[in-house]
């Protein structure tokens, strides 16, 4: 990778990727995770963290192997973070562990508090009747619970991951939905590219896996209902899908300007090439039924690559395994790449992990990386049945291919759409 230029065709900066880490339901670390994904292997499980009697949907893709509290989604979505970016920036080997030359940009869930915390507070304001709010203030107030305030604030997970690797500037968190890991990683190849920085630590995280988030997704109809066998409910793309399955995890990918890598000797993992972006306000669930915002999404992505469709090798598919988001996501890749969506393998890792929320745009960036540089597509289990009115070249079994470019979708409730186009090289 030393004999290409390090600008682009618009004359910016070459974005290059140093560092990868991630951990999922499959596993802690690049290793594990791709050793389950290529094998076809099932992350979603049974919950066991908390009770479901009564529930519609038993199963999840929970990170069971981490010891912190599982019912505190803050705690474990900084501990997912902070795992992932350990694996990164070690693997960059850029300044040292806890001084890290750049700016972090990371996409954290919406903080509440959730029903167990709610229910402590309710217990120490000492009243019988009803709690008011000022009741809960002066109970978050006392020394046994101070540390809530911090915790249940937004943003908090940035400012410890920026203490703990020592991060230059304010931490960026955001929160964009589904999209939300993708739209990170845009931050940073933004700013790169504005010459305001050399580097940067993205990251996406989520562990929101708790009975309220459940019981929300439950009430709008999102989730998959097929819980026997639990390996079994995510089926991106089939004509018997019903739902998402909630999974949990991050990624972290150190970003640099290629020329500032290369002149320290840094392996190059991949280069982030494109990032498009497009709001839709259509519904605060459902896609625009006439696709645009998706289709506007996938063209703007291509074309800040400077890459036509032809070159696209292979796309990681949003694919939750919900049936409006998967003919959605369908419709938009057939308007932009026509009779090709044929032959284009496309894949979801939904089907493995479940979907990551926060996290899935970072996560599925790592995967496409690791898709080029092992030249192998991993697979989507469970399409049995696939659905005659999206014909697609689903991979349903790991392909050895070569792949050089890599388009990853992420569509977001609430019309937050951001794609990614990735590559081995450059050119």
């Amino acid at each position: 990778m030393t004999n290409h230029p390090l600008r682009d065709a618009k004359g910016r900066p070459l974005v290059a990727v140093t560092g990868l880490g991630i951990v999922t339901s499959l596993g802690q670390g690049q290793d594990d995770t791709w050793a389950g994904l290529t094998a076809g292997r099932s992350g979603i499980h049974a919950i066991k963290r908390f009770a479901t009697d009564g529930l519609r949907t038993r199963i999840a893709g929970t990170v069971d192997f981490l010891d912190t509290d599982p019912l505190v989604a803050p705690a474990l979505s900084q501990r997912f973070a902070e795992e992932a970016a350990e694996e990164a920036i070690a693997q960059s080997g850029i300044g040292a562990r806890d001084d890290f030359p750049g700016a972090l940009f990371i996409a954290v869930p919406p903080v509440e508090m959730e029903w167990p915390q709610r229910q402590a507070l309710a217990e120490a304001s000492g009243q019988d009747g009803e709690v008011t709010y000022a009741d809960l203030q002066r109970a978050a107030a006392s020394r046994r619970f101070d540390a809530w305030h911090d915790l249940f604030i937004f943003g908090t997970v940035a400012d410890r991951i920026a203490d703990r690797f020592g991060t230059k500037g304010s931490p960026i968190s955001l929160s964009t939905a589904c999209s939300s890991g993708a739209t990170a990683i845009q931050l940073g190849v933004e700013a790169i590219r504005r010459g305001e920085m050399k580097a940067a630590l993205c990251i996406g995280t989520d562990g929101s896996v708790n009975p309220e988030s459940l019981i929300r997704f439950s009430l709008l109809s999102a989730l998959s209902t097929q819980n026997d066998p639990p390996e079994g409910a995510s089926k991106p793309f089939s004509k018997n899908r019903d739902g998402f399955v909630m999974g949990e995890g991050a990624a972290a990918l150190v970003l640099e300007d290629a020329e500032a890598a290369r002149a320290r000797g840094a392996r190059i993992l991949g280069y982030v090439l494109g990032c498009g972006e497009k709001g839709d306000g259509f519904h605060r669930t459902r896609s625009s039924p006439d696709g645009a915002p998706i289709i506007a999404a996938i063209r703007a992505a291509l074309d800040d690559a400077g890459t036509p469709p032809e070159r696209i090798d292979t796309i990681n598919a949003h694919g939750t395994s919900t049936p409006e988001n998967d003919k959605m996501e369908a419709m938009g890749c057939m308007v932009v790449f026509g009779e090709r969506m044929a032959t284009l393998p496309i894949s979801s890792n939904k089907s493995m992990i479940g979907h990551t929320l926060t996290a899935a745009g970072a996560i599925e960036a790592v995967v496409s990386l690791l898709t080029i540089a092992h030249g192998r597509i991993p697979p989507t289990i469970n399409y049995a049945v696939p659905d005659p009115a999206i014909p697609l070249d689903v991979v349903t079994t790991t392909r050895d291919v070569s792949v050089a470019r890599v388009l990853s979708n992420s569509f977001g409730f609430g019309g937050q759409n951001t794609c990614l186009v990735l590559g081995g090289e450059p050119a």
